[in-house]
């Protein structure tokens, strides 16, 4: 640290600035976006190494100009709030090819039922939903249209499908989807997070499947998840790059690092103080000396005094306006908030994504449509794996993504970089209540084989292994009831927000728009 960042007592002095952000997810991120965009000078603070959470991007060592995503690799259709943000950063909004998706379940593979939910059928007796869970679960899940609304419990996810549509629709097309999507079992989804605006279109129709279909008809036309020409994870890059270059123009760091400014990596924070408000004249107003011209920042007009934040590092930063995108540093807010807690996430599964590159023209034909998702009885117990392997075939992986038939942009760069009949295979590992699974090449070949018919052994030409640990927290129902009090009194703290999947729930589509609208008016 410079001599200049260095004030009286060898403290680092304090650096003003509009505001601050402490997490750099893509709430976070957008968050910051947001509040720059209105004119003011923010910074944000990340712990990591790099931004973005799971929202990261990567390559094969041997095709080093091919972009892949390495966590979140699509989002929701709903809404407009990332397709609007990615046209406005200037990427290229894309939808997946038209294949199917499939399920793997109770030791069969199937086509998933295209008219649905997170796996709920809009139709139960439709003939792709009677190949999957056969007349008897087709017959109960029919019970829905007739059985009267207030024969529902709407506790969690799984409570709700098996009162409405029964336990083979639940264990057989809702778990394999939600369950590979959400990571957790579903009696630990909140049904409101993981599937927005669907309780009330029950409460209006009064059957979960006639819910399902009006949501599927006010739903886009097209399909139900979009994605990023070159990835997703090109949202946080280019994010990123318009909060440093904006910062370029007003930061004064004290290693002289510009470059690096609006969105700083590695600085954990430590403390978070909410500062008394200072009188006229005071030397200590919030913000001083910003030179943003926002008429909201003099000490002496706020409700309340400024924010000082600390990070290990020994840095401060002050500002009048906070952003708390991260339930790590949520603990330090309580005594600005009159001993207000929030309540702690439960520990998300430790997730592995292995992506493999594989020389096999066999699947030009995309034998298993853009992918499979694996249900729970698949993966554990006796007879565990049996289906397209055989018996006792010991598939650990909870999902399976066939990458370059499910994105046409990406097939066609692989083409273009490595020729005709290679392709890209993505397999995720770890559920909530699973022992943690380190999967290795072996492994991913292995399961990859058995889910796609096709023996991959030494067809493998590199591959990638990217961990997630516990970074994707389950939203359960208790959870989402706890939130309600410390929210409010968020709400009631001067120049304070929370933005972010812990708050918003899970998926880009919710995390975006939830960021955007909270610090719209901060």
């Amino acid at each position: 640290m410079s001599e200049a960042a260095v004030g009286a007592g060898g403290r680092a002095r304090v650096e003003d600035v509009d505001a601050i952000v402490v997490g750099g997810g893509v709430g976070g991120l957008v968050a910051a976006r947001t509040l720059v965009r209105r004119g003011l000078h923010t910074v944000v603070l990340e712990a990591a190494a790099l931004p973005g959470g799971p929202v990261r991007g990567g390559a094969f060592a041997s095709l080093p100009s091919v972009p892949l995503d390495l966590g979140v690799e699509s989002y929701a259709a709903r809404g407009e709030a990332v397709t609007a943000l990615a046209k406005e950063l200037g990427l290229a909004v894309v939808s997946p090819a038209a294949a199917q998706a499939w399920g793997y379940a109770a030791g069969r593979t199937f086509p998933l039922p295209r008219a649905g939910i997170l796996g709920i059928p809009s139709v139960p007796w439709a003939p792709d939903v009677r190949r999957a869970i056969g007349w008897p679960g087709a017959l109960r899940g029919a019970l829905d249209r007739v059985l009267p609304a207030r024969f529902a419990d709407t506790s969690s996810l799984a409570t709700l499908v098996r009162s409405r549509l029964g336990r083979r629709v639940a264990d057989r097309l809702v778990t394999p989807v939600a369950a590979g999507v959400h990571s957790a079992p579903l009696d630990k989804l909140d049904v409101a997070a993981v599937a927005p605006g669907l309780l009330e279109a029950f409460h209006r129709e009064g059957s979960l499947s006639r819910a399902v279909a009006a949501q599927r008809r006010a739903a886009p036309a097209g399909s139900a998840v979009r994605g990023i020409d070159g990835g997703v994870h090109g949202i946080v890059e280019a994010v990123v790059g318009e909060l440093n270059a904006d910062a370029e123009g007003w930061a004064q760091v004290s290693d002289g690092d510009l470059a690096h400014a609006g969105v700083r990596t590695g600085q954990r924070v430590v403390g978070i103080e909410r500062l008394p408000a200072p009188g006229p004249g005071s030397e200590g107003g919030a913000a001083a000396g910003s030179g943003s011209g926002d008429p909201g920042l003099g000490g002496e007009d706020q409700a309340g005094g400024a924010w000082l934040v600390t990070t290990a590092t020994g840095a401060r930063l002050r500002a009048p306006r906070l952003v708390v995108a991260t339930p790590a540093v949520a603990a330090l807010l309580s005594p600005a908030l009159g001993g207000a807690t929030a309540p702690t996430p439960e520990p998300g599964a430790p997730i592995a994504l292995v992506t493999l590159l594989l020389d096999v023209p066999e699947l030009d034909a995309a034998p298993r449509g853009t992918g499979m998702l694996v249900a729970p009885d698949a993966t554990s117990g006796p007879g565990a794996g049996t289906g397209p392997g055989g018996p006792g075939a010991g598939v650990r992986a909870k999902a399976f993504t066939h990458a370059t038939a499910k994105w046409p942009w990406l097939a066609a760069r692989v083409r273009a970089a490595a020729g005709d009949g290679v392709h890209v295979v993505r397999l995720s590992y770890g559920r909530i209540g699973e022992a943690p699974v380190e999967p290795d090449v072996a492994q991913a070949t292995h399961d990859a084989s058995v889910l796609l018919g096709v023996d991959l052994a030494g067809r493998v030409r590199d591959h990638l292994v990217q961990r997630w640990d516990g970074s994707l927290p389950p939203p359960t129902p208790a959870y989402r009831a706890a939130l309600g009090d410390f929210l409010a009194a968020v709400q009631a703290a001067p120049g304070l927000a929370v933005v972010g999947g812990w708050v918003a729930g899970t998926g880009l589509a919710s995390i975006v728009g939830h960021a955007t609208e909270t610090v719209a008016e901060l």
